[in-house]
This record gives C-alpha cells, sequence and structure tokens, in this order.
C-alpha cells in the first residue's frame, strides 16, 4: 500500500495548532460533542450502560467527529489520507477498548487510566503481531498528542502558567545544563560515537524525541542511529510514566512536586501527560508546564548545537556547509507550545466563567481520547526488539545512567522550587 506523501503540507506543530483551534471552536460555536459512558461495574452495567443504543450512537457520532479531524490533520501534514483511513479506525476500536476496560470501577479504583491500556493493547499487538510498514508509517502519535496538550491549554489558568513557567523555567535551565553535560561526559567515556553522543545527551536532558531529532538535524546524523536514539526514548518512558507515579504515591510527594518531577524527567510529551494523568490534575498541569518550559529550550539548544557541531574538529564539508543562523532557534521551536498557550489565553481572558463550565467536561473528554489514541498508537510503533538489534550496548549503558542521573537531580530541584 502506499506510503508517498502530497507535495502540500504544513509543519506538524502548525498543523495541531490549526485543528486545535478547530475543535476549540466548533466547541464554543457550533455544538458540544456529547460525552460517551464507560463507567460500569459488572456485566449487566456493560450490557445496559455502556453497549446501550444511544452511548454506541454517541460512540460511533466520536468516531466520525475525531476522523474528520484527523484527515484534516493527515491532508495538511502531507501523510497519505488512504492509509490513514485504513489505520484509524484500528485505533480507535482498540483505544475505545481501553476506554472500557478503565471504565470499570474495580479498575478506577487502583487509579488506573486509560492511557495506560492505550498503551498496553497496542504494545501486545505492536510487538506480538507483524504490522505492514505502511500501518507503522500512517500512525499520528505525535499530531494526537499535541491535539491534546493544545485542548489540555483550555483549562489551564493563565497566572498558572506564568507561576509555574517561571519555576518550570529555572529547573529547565538547571537540569537542561547539568544533565546534557553529564550524559555529554559519560558517552565520552563510555568512547560512544559522537553523533550518538549528541543525541543521546540532547534526548535524555532536554525533551526526548523532538530534542533527538532537533539534534540530528543540526549536526546531520544518521537517520539509523536517530532510529535507535528514539526507541529507547520511547521504551524507557513506559516504566518511567509507570512507576514514577507510584514511587511518588508511596513517599506522598506534594501533587506540585510530582509533577514537576515528571515534567522535568520523563523524555516524552505523551509520556508526562500520561504519567500526571495517574497522579491528579494539579500534577498533570505543573507536569505539562515543566515539560513545556523544557520544550522552550529546544530551540536555543539545537542552535548552541549547531554551532559546537560545526566550529569543532566535525569538520566535513556538509557540515561546513550549513553554518547555523538564528532561524534556527524558531525553526527547532516547538510551536504546539503557542497552542497551548493561546488556548490557556482564550480560556483565561474571553470565555465567561460559566461557558467554561459548561465546555469544561466535553473538552476534557476530547483531549483524554486524544492522549489515548496516541498512547495506542506510541504501543503499535514500539518494538522491544529495537534496543537488543543494536550492535552496541554502550550507547544503552549511557543513556539508561543518565536518566539516571536525570531522575534524581530533576526531583532534588523540583523539591526545591515547587514544595509547597
Amino acid at each position: 500500500m502506499s506510503t508517498s506523501t502530497k507535495q502540500f503540507n504544513i509543519h506538524e506543530d502548525w498543523t495541531v495548532v490549526i485543528l486545535g483551534f478547530l475543535i476549540i471552536g466548533i466547541s464554543l460555536f457550533i455544538f458540544l460533542p456529547q460525552v460517551p459512558v464507560f463507567k460500569w461495574t459488572n456485566g449487566a452495567d456493560l450490557i445496559t450502560i455502556v453497549f446501550e443504543i444511544k452511548n454506541l450512537q454517541i460512540i460511533g457520532f466520536q468516531f466520525i467527529y475525531f476522523i474528520s479531524i484527523g484527515l484534516i490533520g493527515t491532508f495538511l501534514v502531507g501523510k497519505s489520507i488512504k492509509n490513514f483511513l485504513f489505520t484509524f479506525p484500528v485505533i480507535y476500536i482498540l483505544t475505545i477498548l481501553a476506554l472500557i476496560i478503565a471504565g470499570n470501577t474495580e479498575v478506577k479504583a487502583l487509579n488506573l487510566e486509560a492511557v495506560i491500556f492505550s498503551l498496553l493493547i497496542g504494545l501486545i499487538i505492536g510487538n506480538f503481531f507483524k504490522l505492514p510498514e505502511w500501518f507503522r508509517s500512517a500512525l499520528s502519535t505525535e499530531l494526537f498528542v499535541k491535539i491534546g496538550l493544545v485542548l489540555l491549554g483550555t483549562s489551564v489558568i493563565f497566572s498558572d502558567i506564568l507561576k509555574a513557567g517561571s519555576l518550570g523555567l529555572i529547573q529547565a535551565l538547571v537540569v537542561v545544563l547539568s544533565v546534557w553535560y553529564f550524559a555529554f561526559w559519560l558517552c565520552k567515556k563510555l568512547k560512544v560515537d559522537e553523533e550518538l553522543t549528541m543525541m543521546i545527551s540532547s534526548a535524555v536532558s532536554i525533551c526526548g524525541v523532538s530534542a533527538a531529532i532537533a539534534t540530528s538535524g543540526a549536526i546531520k546524523g544518521d537517520s539509523k542511529k536517530l532510529s535507535y536514539v528514539i526507541s529507547m526514548v520511547l521504551v524507557t518512558a513506559i516504566p518511567m510514566m509507570i512507576f514514577m507515579p507510584i514511587v511518588a504515591s508511596h513517599f506522598n510527594f506534594p501533587e506540585e512536586v510530582t509533577g514537576a518531577w515528571l515534567g522535568g524527567s520523563i523524555d516524552t510529551s505523551g509520556a508526562v501527560v500520561a504519567s500526571g494523568t495517574l497522579v491528579g490534575e494539579t500534577a498533570l498541569k505543573i507536569s505539562t508546564i515543566v515539560k513545556f518550559s523544557q520544550n522552550v529550550l529546544l530551540g536555543l539548544a539545537a542552535f548552541a548545537i549547531s554551532i559546537y557541531w560545526t566550529y569543532t574538529h566535525n569538520q566535513s564539508a556538509e557540515v561546513k556547509n550549513s553554518k547555523p543562523t538564528l532561524g534556527v532557534i524558531w525553526e527547532r521551536f516547538p510551536k504546539f507550545v503557542i497552542g497551548f498557550i493561546g488556548a490557556s489565553i482564550v480560556f483565561s481572558f474571553f470565555v465567561a466563567p460559566e461557558t467554561r463550565e459548561v465546555l469544561k467536561e466535553s473538552l476534557k473528554n476530547l483531549q483524554g481520547l486524544w492522549f489515548a489514541l496516541a498512547f495506542t498508537s506510541i504501543g503499535l510503533e514500539t518494538n522491544f526488539k529495537d534496543l537488543l538489534q543494536h550492535n552496541s550496548r554502550k550507547p544503552l549503558i549511557a543513556f539508561l545512567t543518565a536518566q539516571l542521573f536525570n531522575i534524581i537531580i530533576t526531583l532534588i530541584i523540583a523539591f526545591l522550587l515547587f514544595k509547597p
């Protein structure tokens, strides 16, 4: 099946901003999508409540709504619409299954969210069944996560962003600089090659996949090495997002501290959202804002890396021809953050409190479903064998050691800055 892309395309982050505000606009001015019911206690509830005709109609309409938004996004980023039409129904059905499982009252009592089951279902299928390459390439994980993050902005009051964002920026500066240097030093000690060293250092210290991609672009890195680093980021993010909230709960960390810890140490925005959701609403907001503070540094980091790579001994003709400019900062800046902040501004200053209250449940449902769809996709595209197929274990050792350092230093700083 063809995976060819269209000539027309818009950067994914700008597409996310467009789609996020399209959803917000529809909710404000056209109609408010109904929220399906997934809560059930026993088999009878499952049949009479979840599988009740009206509820199934809501789920069906929700499918039409989401696939329509997804089609617009697929067109704008230039991916194959045909492949999306084949893959999205599968992802949606698997995600609904996860929502049904998570809706059980006994499961809810264990504080297990739908994103965990989305991820597990995706991982089981992705690792035990061979999925066609066109199917994997059609997955829109980043798109789904970022749409959810823009919608999350509607629930974050702007004063919270300014408060947590300033503290988050302080934390981000300290963490990024210390963790990046530690990872760089460790990779050098282990004699990891220079491209992997740069990618690992950026991925573990800044914002995971996005940082690895930005760094690879800045140094004209090997795509296979980039794929390896991304695999490490995705695989390690899974246990971190599950067990870090458990550790925080066991030791009774304040929710603000937990949020800052999660946002500062987990390397992917989606995993940060999932782990924050497991802890609570405050942790979710703080973790997201802290992660955004790190994301903001990505452009500056890519610029600095470009300069370093250009003016050190890595003087290939290709690298020499790619002299960095100030435009690199804007090019690498995660534009979806603008959507998050914009949504927060709109709902903080231009939407009446009573309107916010009316929209709250529906928008939270939409946001949660985008996240759940993203984690089904992450599970489907994550292959644990990827880490074992690389010739050298040294990059993995360096990454895991640096990640452990990241977890410890971020926790200390989170307590210093965010403890009530």
